[in-house]
């Protein structure tokens, strides 16, 4: 054990330090002297304090074994879904939160490391051989769409994209065919470019759609300062166009720690949360921003790195989904902020207010961990749970 723990990587434990001080600092800027947010830094040391359990309990714990259990592991977060969304508490227009005493858990953030639990258990059995569309890149899709719609439901567009998102990455490196591939690509973009010309070109038509028919408008709002600013109402472009303003203003060293004329006046929501970036850019400037990029781009290099040091397959699947979920919620948190993706309510990983996010995130650092404690003793067989039976034999032979 003594061994293992002495092959920690120093370098992530280190950036996980510093990302914390900034989420700390970050946080009480935007929250000190504010009523009921008042105190929120020290709530997020707490949920700090607790990832950092999580992250050496789970680098300590054999990830094969948790990817040994990956059907049952999906079904319980299926039924978690489905239970937030009979049951789930509504806020910023999402029904999306089970309510523990004074806690709120947001399960469509737990499942995006479920799902890459379980596409990774599937993919293992395929034994490198090429992925089939029929047979496997269709049953994968449909793995990922269960909780896509289920999430969509609970008017979750943020996460539910982030699903996609893991999917795409796992099944490149699960050796797709290029021509499957490359028609996928053709479609999903055909898809995106037609949709943003029918909302621009078609707006109210689109629009009565979505609100109408879908019962979206929650969508709308997010995506009117997006494609049509100028035809968004004051309400809905508020949080994105004082962002742009506030993080222009930081200019290249930004106006100082608790200086940012925007964000000390409250003139940007969430600031706390899906909005922290806003706070970086406006009081440390680019070069602040350039630095808490730089610390993410280290990570996810020192986790490619760890993918490609281990012997077992499971593992760099594991750690593709990890950087998939990773580089998408923080492309689309920061393209949000300067108006380069629509508003979604993605969190920025480690750094904005939030328990189930940052537990998550640190759970899926300890995971990688994991697999560079237990990556090199290879055991490819990954047997079936004892007690499996003949369905569950069968899925894993698709």
């Amino acid at each position: 054990m003594l061994q293992r723990i002495r092959r920690i990587d120093g370098s992530i434990v280190l950036i996980l330090f510093m990302l914390m001080g900034v989420s700390i600092l970050s946080i009480y800027s935007v929250t000190h002297g504010r009523g009921e947010l008042d105190g929120t830094h020290i709530k997020m040391i707490i949920y700090y304090g607790l990832g950092f359990i999580a992250f050496m309990l789970l680098a300590l714990f054999d990830y094969r074994l948790i990817v040994r259990y990956g059907l049952y592991i999906y079904i319980l977060g299926i039924g978690i879904l489905l239970l937030v969304s009979l049951i789930g508490k509504v806020k910023n227009g999402a029904q999306g939160w089970i309510g523990i005493g004074d806690l709120s858990i947001q399960p469509a953030e737990l499942f995006k490391l479920i799902l890459i639990i379980f596409l990774t258990t599937v993919l293992v059995r395929k034994n490198r051989n090429p992925l089939r569309f029929w047979r496997d890149v269709l049953p994968l899709g449909l793995i990922a769409l269960m909780p896509f719609a289920l999430v969509i439901i609970q008017n979750d567009l943020g996460n539910a994209l982030s699903y996609i998102v893991i999917l795409v990455g796992l099944l490149w490196i699960g050796n797709v065919r290029f021509s499957h591939a490359l028609i996928g690509l053709i479609v999903a973009g055909g898809a995106v470019l037609g949709f943003i010309l029918c909302y621009i070109n078609y707006h109210e038509q689109t629009v009565d759609f979505i609100e109408q028919t879908l019962g979206r408008d929650h969508f709308v709002r997010r995506f009117d300062p997006w494609l049509v600013p100028d035809l968004a109402s004051s309400d809905a472009s508020y949080q994105t166009r004082n962002a742009k303003t506030a993080i222009a203003s930081g200019g290249l060293g930004g106006e100082g720690y608790l200086q940012g004329g925007t964000v000390q006046s409250d003139r940007v929501p969430y600031l706390y949360s899906e909005s922290i970036f806003v706070q970086i850019g406006e009081e440390f400037g680019f070069l602040g921003s350039a630095a808490v990029l730089m610390l993410f781009f280290i990570l996810i290099h020192r986790l490619i790195l760890i993918a490609l040091d281990c012997r077992d397959r499971g593992g760099p699947f594991l750690i593709v989904g990890i950087v998939a979920m990773l580089l998408y919620q923080i492309l689309e948190n920061i393209g949000a902020m300067i108006g380069l993706m629509p508003l979604t309510g993605i969190t920025l990983p480690f750094i904005s207010y939030g328990g189930t996010s940052l537990l998550i995130n640190m759970a899926c650092m300890g995971i990688a961990m994991s697999v560079r404690l237990y990556g090199q003793d290879v055991d490819d067989g990954l047997p079936l749970p004892s007690g499996g039976n003949k369905g569950e034999a069968a899925l894993f032979k698709l």
